[in-house]
């Protein structure tokens, strides 16, 4: 491969001169380094999450205490006989995560969990009927940062569905 311009050849000597800033590019360099540093120290010290970049993530910053329960939340619906058909495994376009940022949301607009119903029976036409829609937080035990087996669910908001939704109706 060829040179890309005339200052790109190999047969240019090495020089040992050096290119000095001007003294108010250095200070402006230098006040805003100063001002990202002081952020980030602020943001260290009395940021939260929302801060960030200039406030760590906590779950990076801090550690759990190994003995304190695991929250995992779900979004299912239920069908006549009572078993639960996952919603919040990708089932309706949205995954875990995306769900439990919207947990508030959900719980203050209980009738947005009947659009996941109907968009679950678009998705899938043969499926039974669904009778409610509810979100439910399970507290797994720790011991020692390791599950117990012991757990708690708390359903945080049923939605009724109307008249049960079937066969995409």
């Amino acid at each position: 491969m060829g040179p890309v311009s005339d200052r790109d050849t190999i047969d240019q000597a090495p020089t040992d001169e050096v290119v000095e800033l001007p003294a108010r590019a250095r200070l402006i360099r230098l006040v805003i380094g100063a001002a990202i540093l002081a952020l980030t120290l602020s943001g260290t010290v009395f940021g939260d999450d929302y801060a960030f970049p200039f406030g760590p993530p906590r779950m990076y910053a801090t550690r759990a205490d190994p003995d304190t329960p695991v929250s995992s939340t779900r979004v299912v619906a239920l069908t006549d006989a009572g078993e639960e058909v996952p919603l919040s495994g990708g089932e309706v376009g949205l995954r875990r995560a995306e769900f439990e940022g919207q947990v508030p949301r959900l719980v203050g607009n209980p009738e947005l969990l009947g659009l996941l119903a109907e968009n679950y029976l678009i998705n899938h036409p043969e499926s039974v009927r669904l009778v409610a829609v509810v979100i439910i937080v399970r507290r797994l035990e720790l011991r020692d940062g390791q599950p117990t087996g012991a757990y708690d669910d708390d359903v945080l908001v049923t939605y009724p569905l109307a008249a049960g939704s079937e066969d995409g109706a």
